[in-house]
């Protein structure tokens, strides 16, 4: 129960964060924070898929809703939450050795955690920005935002996981 408080806690907070501060977050169109992914990050390493699935679709279904994007990030969450157990299993290493602990540079180390976010938040960005422009005719375009952006959102997962803010 207590840790269904937390994360309870954590998915209203990141959706706030996300909502409030960094949708007004661009810089010239190319970096685009959105930080509500790690709440598919810092999910137990042990939990269901189905259960993954369900809170990925709430959180991109509530930014949608307050952002006008009609299903885009539900979408992009989904489809990270999808890959979050494929992606666990390419990672695994003796620093994510306990399946039960919830992901982060403390419990696993700053390497594993960096390339485990980049990973999820690199697959969240592909969806979200393909999805959004539904088109190949900037292709490259498109690439270069999902790269830059994929990159500032894994920076600030790490500082927001660094100072601790979810203990």
């Amino acid at each position: 129960m207590n840790s269904v408080l937390r994360y309870s806690g954590v998915f209203v907070v990141l959706v706030l964060l996300q909502l409030l501060i960094f949708n007004n977050i661009q810089f010239s169109g190319y970096i685009n924070p959105y930080v509500y992914v790690l709440l598919i990050i810092i999910l137990p390493l042990s939990m269901s898929s189905w259960i993954v699935l369900i809170i990925a679709f709430l959180a991109g279904f509530i930014i949608d809703a307050f952002s006008g994007t009609m299903g885009v990030h539900t979408f992009a969450c989904v489809m990270a939450g999808f890959v979050r157990p494929w992606i666990i299993s390419l990672n695994m290493t003796h620093e994510a050795a306990d399946p039960e602990i919830s992901p982060s540079v403390q419990n696993n180390g700053m390497r594993w955690f960096f390339l485990f976010a980049m990973m999820i938040v690199l697959v969240h960005h592909l969806s979200l920005f393909y999805v959004e422009v539904f088109s190949f005719t900037g292709f490259f375009r498109t690439l270069l935002r999902v790269i830059v952006s994929t990159l500032f959102t894994t920076f600030f997962i790490v500082i927001l996981d660094m100072i601790g803010w979810r203990r």
